[in-house]
């Protein structure tokens, strides 16, 4: 077997895995409003150097930051909860973030099937 075709059968193998991970971000965040994110994170994490100079990294390092960023936003939003006064933009900036998280894993998922690096 060459060289060639065994890096082939290791980008597909890590492509395959990233769009489990990809399923697995979208039912945490779906139905714990992406609490039980950071396990999928964790596994992000250890895998990314696995798949340098292959598009699989850029689909890793875009699940990363979009975990990072929601929880940014969630953290605003419940410092604003916190002060009363700012509860309905608590509850605008919590419904921007998770329409936003759902755009980056639909779109990660189907670039990913469609080849396509994510943009850093």
């Amino acid at each position: 077997m060459s060289q060639e075709l065994v890096f082939e059968q290791g980008v597909e193998n890590a492509k395959q895995f990233a769009r489990i991970l990809y399923v697995v971000h979208a039912l945490t965040f779906f139905f714990s409003v992406g609490t039980l994110s950071i396990l999928v994170l964790i596994v992000n994490y250890v895998k990314r150097p696995d798949t340098q100079g292959t598009i699989v990294y850029s689909h890793h390092t875009w699940m990363i930051r979009s975990f990072w960023w929601y929880l940014a936003w969630m953290i605003l939003g419940g410092v604003l909860w916190v002060t009363l006064i700012g509860i309905p933009l608590a509850m605008l900036i919590w419904g921007v973030a998770w329409l936003w998280m759902a755009y980056r894993i639909i779109r990660g998922f189907l670039d990913l099937n469609n080849n396509k690096p994510m943009p850093v």
